[in-house]
């Protein structure tokens, strides 16, 4: 290796583990229930979701419960993935006119989604319509992500609680995971990347 790969990789790591103590800290805030800088923005938004969906915030589960809420949710998320794809062809925002795609790779790429894998054994642009990227891709890797973290919540719940089972609220956690960490980063990084990417084509 380099100098240069040693500073590259020195980097890495500190941009990795420098914000990780402010974003834990404010992780545990969140999924806690406690006010973050956030809140007044987001906070309504939160309420309402939980309005609209009928979901008892203050309700907690046990580990079957849980589990369930979250097998069932990553089902509905695959199927609703997976037919987009096959149906693309009938589906509005299609103007390209592209076909539906075929039954093993939306398959593949449906279960992909879910798991949060994101592996694309095709070229987005020539195969998925705007409809299916907008409705079914892109809200799957906001969605798998916050699944992720709510199954994480989970466990922590499990090994940390004496004598409980109660693991938390699944709706609770993806709602609190999606809102006000995912949506919230992805701004601030698409505003980043985009920033970098202009100042790139200037010089």
């Amino acid at each position: 290796m380099t100098s240069h790969d040693y500073i590259q990789l020195a980097l890495f790591f500190a941009a990795l583990l420098i914000p990780a103590p402010f974003i834990g800290r404010y992780m545990a805030r969140v999924f806690q229930g406690e006010k973050t800088w956030v809140s007044a923005a987001l906070g309504p938004v939160e309420r309402a979701t939980y309005r609209v969906s009928g979901i008892d915030a203050k309700a907690s589960m046990n580990w079957k419960q849980y589990a369930w809420a979250l097998l069932i949710f990553n089902l509905i998320g695959f199927l609703v993935v997976f037919a987009l794809q096959l149906w693309q062809s009938k589906l509005p925002l299609n103007p390209q006119k592209l076909p539906d795609v075929p039954l093993l790779l939306a398959l593949n790429t449906a279960i992909s989604f879910m798991t949060n894998t994101n592996w694309q054994a095709y070229s987005g642009e020539s195969t998925l319509s705007y409809l299916v990227q907008m409705l079914g891709l892109n809200v799957q890797n906001f969605v798998s992500a916050a699944t992720g973290f709510a199954a994480l919540l989970a466990m922590v719940r499990g090994l940390v609680s004496k004598g409980s089972d109660s693991l938390g609220n699944f709706w609770v956690d993806l709602t609190r995971a999606t809102l006000y960490v995912l949506l919230p980063f992805s701004i601030l990084f698409a505003v980043l990347f985009a920033g970098c990417c202009a100042k790139l084509q200037s010089l």
